[in-house]
């Protein structure tokens, strides 16, 4: 038992030299999303408290994501969020690209499936009520519905 605990602790220390790449690009403030849709700052604050972190250029690292292999999930997370959306280069998707987001912001945070649960381990503000909840989806279906009337003209 004393040698698998030892394996373990080296093996521990070992990963900690391979940290993960933190730098965040640079930001495109004409690009992001809440600045074009010119969001309230009600919904702005949800959407940065419960979203941005993973879905933007603007991630904000915990003291935790120093720790491996805590770290790699994180990372993976943070880079499978960015590539489903990236609120920071929103205006670069094409407009229908850009109403197909907002239904799947719609359906996600309907559904519960986002914010993730794992999130909310060292994010408790994150959490959303059910009126919060409802003021985001709302606020999602008006912004797809608004994109596909600009679609048309």
């Amino acid at each position: 038992m004393k040698k698998v605990l030892t394996v373990v602790l080296v093996a521990f220390i070992i990963i900690q030299f391979f940290p993960i790449d933190k730098t965040n690009p640079a930001p495109t403030p004409g690009m992001d999303f809440l600045k074009i849709k010119n969001t309230s700052p009600e919904i702005a604050n949800l959407i940065k408290t419960s979203c941005y972190d993973c879905h933007s250029n603007e991630t904000v690292y915990p003291w935790y994501s120093s720790i491996a292999p805590a770290s790699w999930i994180m990372k993976n997370h943070i880079d499978e969020g960015r590539k489903a959306l990236n609120f920071s280069t929103f205006a670069m998707y094409e407009q229908k690209d850009q109403a197909h987001k907002l239904h799947e912001c719609t359906e996600m945070v309907e559904s519960r499936e986002m914010p993730l649960d794992s999130y909310f381990l060292g994010h408790q503000n994150a959490k959303l009520s059910d009126e919060q909840r409802k003021i985001l989806i709302d606020y999602f279906k008006r912004e797809k519905q608004e994109t596909e009337r600009k679609m048309l003209y």
